[in-house]
């Protein structure tokens, strides 16, 4: 199978909710992954949704350092730093992610973490 098709069958995988899925096509592709912004966030929110947090963090901060100007990374990275305790840390890839991007997602999270650190 082409690495492009892996990419896009494992992208499949997670908008179905089928993180292990999409983890068997990306794990063995790992180290050829670690430069690529893209490969990274895949990877991340592989992770992210197998409940794999510490995975998740490394490849979606490296996804960051790659792409620092990509919103989704940061966002996604705030949610897995959020679901790790690490409250003051996540609160700033969501005021970046908000900043960067409108989507009403991000300016949600934003607000709500915002809210709940400010109680």
């Amino acid at each position: 199978m082409l690495e492009n098709e892996r990419y896009r069958l494992a992208g499949a995988y997670l908008d179905a909710g089928k993180p292990l899925e999409a983890l068997n096509l990306l794990e063995p592709l790992a180290e050829e992954l670690r430069g690529q912004a893209a490969g990274q966030l895949l990877l991340g929110r592989a992770y992210y949704h197998s409940a794999q947090l510490g995975k998740a963090q490394e490849a979606l901060e490296s996804a960051v350092a790659l792409a620092p100007t990509d919103p989704y990374a940061r966002f996604a990275l705030g949610r897995t730093l959020q679901r790790r305790s690490r409250h003051r840390e996540a609160g700033v890839h969501f005021r970046i992610a908000a900043a960067m991007d409108d989507r009403p997602e991000f300016r949600e999270h934003r607000d709500a973490h915002e809210q709940a650190m400010a109680s």
